[in-house]
């Protein structure tokens, strides 16, 4: 119990972050489908009947992974309530979030069989009903419903911020699958010419329900630099300004395209892509937000502007180590062994991964990880600048991948110094540990992309394995968003994060660039090509400034 004590607050995040983006997807997909395919269908033919069954399809499926990810949810919230308060069955069952979760598991449902029984028979009212009943339900568990004040406005707005979600980022999967299921000019001007409105109104939900909460949460400016929420928030935006770029790029293919039927709509579907990409990073943005109180609650421990001035201010990069002996960890293991040792018994072990106590930290830890995060940022770079020649023509530069080994390797080994290989703590039971499980899926994401694209660039491989970079990079750049810090004092942990946010949406930009530099044509594809290796030098650089001191 002490373990799942120790993981909840990063399980949830988690399970938040599918259940959010399995959601939007469902009801995205249900106002795609009666909306837009439906309607037209007779206008496409057979491509129309194609259109109806792919969206109910996705739609259908969406909806399951909400009722296992909302099951989830309610399984692991209820056996942290029986295993830390003692509460039975039957009262974790009547408590609210319990309701909601249970009226959300059975909207979900009802959809799925709706949805992958009868796609084409399902009534539309009762598909939009349902859609209504699981945003209520979701609204119901969010922090509006904890208020004691402004509930009035703050739960019709996360109502209307879920619902632009659903229909704008959510019903861009169905958008996607419908272009591909036609293949003229005429039938893409259509579904493109009905799906932009739609877009349209849920930028519109999202931007209004957006302002109106973050006046009420967050509060004031203090509140987006000077806490971890504002800084979430802040995060939040700059995705949806992104995602408002593409949009744009978008509807103006769309006037192109109703011009001259002719037109290609390549970009507009790989722009689209991206959309979903970043979407499902806003997602677990989101799911992040709800671990944390809002800005407005937390009037202490806040950090003021000139703290992160002084934190951030360009200082030379920390390039010597400290000695291993002299972190806390090591210096207390040392220390009990010998007391062990004059009494003839077993040494305890200084610390436990996973019993929910935080590990103690000194000077030297802090240099320690000031100099990894230095070195890192030296090797960042330099995949960048290697990168970035690349582009420009050197051939021999191609191997920059081989960098990331390099990087991985330097990382698994002293990440956590009180774990193996340096530490007394085995491998395995070093994972159960939250802040160290992180870390190893880091390292394994960064050999896994490092060697794909290592072997698209040394041997020239097209296809699926080229995208296993952009999408690892973009992986890695939501899971940073999620990433947790063992460290008491929330003001050093909040600085901490205020780099780590920017790195991770650095991550995201250079996956999601390459991505259209691989599926885009020549011109727009050689310009992506320069963007994400750009996004890797300002990752280096932000890197080689980190301080935590």
């Amino acid at each position: 119990m002490t373990l799942l004590v120790d993981l909840f607050g990063y399980l949830t995040v988690v399970i938040d972050g599918l259940t959010y983006a399995a959601q939007s997807m469902a009801i995205g997909g249900i106002v795609f489908l009666v909306l837009l395919a439906r309607p037209i269908a007779w206008l496409l033919g057979a491509d129309g009947k194609a259109v109806v069954r792919s969206t109910a399809r996705l739609a259908g499926w969406s909806a399951l992974a909400l009722l296992l990810s909302q099951a989830a949810s309610l399984v692991l919230n209820g056996a942290i309530l029986i295993g830390t308060i003692d509460l039975s069955p039957l009262e974790i069952a009547s408590a609210n979030f319990a309701v909601a979760d249970g009226v959300k598991m059975l909207t979900a449902l009802l959809m799925t069989l709706l949805l992958l029984m009868a796609p084409r028979r399902a009534p539309a009212f009762l598909l939009l009903l349902l859609a209504i009943v699981e945003i209520g339900a979701a609204t119901a568990t969010t922090h509006a419903a904890a208020r004691l004040t402004d509930r009035e406005l703050l739960l019709p707005a996360g109502a209307l911020h879920q619902l632009g979600a659903a229909i704008w980022i959510g019903g861009i999967p169905s958008f996607v699958l419908a272009l591909a299921r036609v293949n003229n000019g005429a039938s893409w001007t259509e579904i493109i010419g009905r799906f932009s409105p739609i877009c349209m109104v849920g930028a519109a939900c999202i931007v209004l329900s957006g302002v109106a909460m973050s006046y009420f949460y967050v509060g004031s400016l203090g509140g987006f630099y000077g806490t971890a929420y504002g800084v979430m928030v802040s995060a939040k935006i700059v995705m949806l300004l992104a995602l408002l770029a593409l949009g744009f790029g978008n509807f103006v293919t769309g006037i192109r395209l109703r011009a001259d039927s002719r037109t290609p709509v390549i970009r507009l579907r790989r722009f689209a892509e991206v959309e979903i990409g970043i979407g499902i990073t806003i997602f677990f943005a989101a799911a992040s937000l709800t671990s944390v109180p809002p800005a407005v609650d937390l009037t202490q421990d806040r950090v003021s502007w000139q703290e992160i001035v002084a934190r951030n201010w360009p200082v030379w990069p920390r390039l010597a180590s400290p000695d291993h002996d002299a972190l806390a960890l090591p210096a207390l293991q040392k220390q009990l062994d010998a007391e062990a040792a004059a009494q003839a018994k077993a040494p305890p072990p200084a610390f436990v991964p996973g019993s929910g106590e935080i590990a103690p930290r000194n000077a030297a830890d802090i240099a320690w990880s000031e100099y990894n995060h230095h070195w890192a940022g030296i090797l960042v770079l330099a995949i960048g600048v290697l990168a970035l020649l690349n582009q420009a023509g050197l051939r021999i530069a191609r191997h920059w991948p081989l960098l990331f080994l390099v990087l991985a390797g330097f990382l698994f080994v002293r990440s956590d110094p009180e774990q193996w290989p340096l530490g007394q703590i085995p491998f395995f039971e070093g994972l159960r540990d939250v802040e160290v499980l992180q870390h190893r899926f880091f390292v394994a994401l960064i050999v896994v992309f490092g060697l794909f694209e290592w072997w698209v660039r040394a041997r020239g491989v097209k296809g699926w394995p080229a995208l296993v970079f952009p999408l690892a990079c973009a992986i890695g750049g939501a899971g940073l968003l999620t990433h947790q810090h063992a460290i008491a004092n929330v003001r050093e942990q909040l600085l901490i994060e205020i780099t780590h946010t920017p790195l991770a949406l650095a991550g995201a930009a250079a996956g999601w660039a390459r991505w259209l530099e691989l599926r885009l044509e020549p011109p727009a594809s050689r310009r992506a090509g320069w963007v994400w290796p750009l996004a890797f030098v300002l990752v280096g650089l932000i890197l080689l400034d980190y301080r935590e001191a």
